[in-house]
């Protein structure tokens, strides 16, 4: 197994399968973060972040989906290298962009922008929820439950900061711009590779993308918009 890793399609089956994980992951929390713009009194989302917060099977995962991340960019950054190397010498390029898309030749540029936002979302949000606290963050009674107000501190920063609204709207269309790539090329990595379904799952793909490209977009929006 660890020399198959160290081969070229190793490294990228790897790359495939925690970048599908990933996705699960990014499904899920956009379905939870989508609570924010359903209910302005912000029950909804608070019990879906509390659920989230303290779900057994979601703690276990947590640690499961930071290796995930670390894995995929690591190796992600090793490919990009090894991918440079085999080419040390300058060489006339040929225009592919008939053949190839731009995100499917900037992916490692994609990555390492989405890498700088969600570090700023980590500082701004899971810093705060899970180490450091914040006063907006006070416990708050929602259905007889005590929870933290999670939505005051997410709704609050899209209320009065245009500028990080903007720079998450900028976040979730370059997600958008990585994934309508990452998501076919994951499949044909492990096998879906023939014509058929390779036409399908570009389709399925640039779908999924820009469902998620709008539904992390409109969040921040609908926030400096209503508010």
């Amino acid at each position: 197994m660890s020399n198959f890793l160290t081969t070229s399609i190793g490294r990228k089956f790897l790359m495939s399968i925690t970048g599908l994980f990933l996705m699960m992951f990014i499904m899920v929390h956009l379905g939870i973060n989508m609570l924010l713009i359903f209910d302005d009194s912000g029950d909804l989302f608070n019990q879906g972040a509390h659920f989230m917060a303290t779900n057994p099977a979601i703690k276990i995962m947590e640690p499961v989906l930071a290796l995930g991340f670390l894995v995929h960019i690591i190796w992600s950054l090793v490919v990009t290298i090894q991918n440079m190397k085999a080419r040390p010498v300058g060489y006339k390029q040929l225009n592919n962009s008939k053949s190839s898309t731009w995100a499917s030749r900037n992916m490692f540029i994609l990555g390492s922008l989405i890498f700088v936002f969600l570090v700023m979302h980590i500082i701004q949000f899971f810093w705060k929820i899970k180490i450091t606290g914040d006063p907006l963050l006070a416990h708050i009674s929602v259905g007889g439950e005590e929870m933290e107000n999670t939505y005051a501190l997410v709704a609050g920063l899209f209320k009065e900061s245009l500028i990080y609204s903007l720079i998450y709207v900028v976040g979730g269309v370059l997600l958008g711009l990585h994934l309508a790539h990452g998501f076919w090329s994951a499949f044909q990595t492990i096998g879906f590779a023939n014509t058929i379904w390779l036409k399908r799952l570009q389709f399925v793909g640039t779908i999924f993308a820009i469902v998620i490209a709008i539904g992390f977009s409109v969040i921040p929006l609908y926030f400096q918009i209503k508010f």
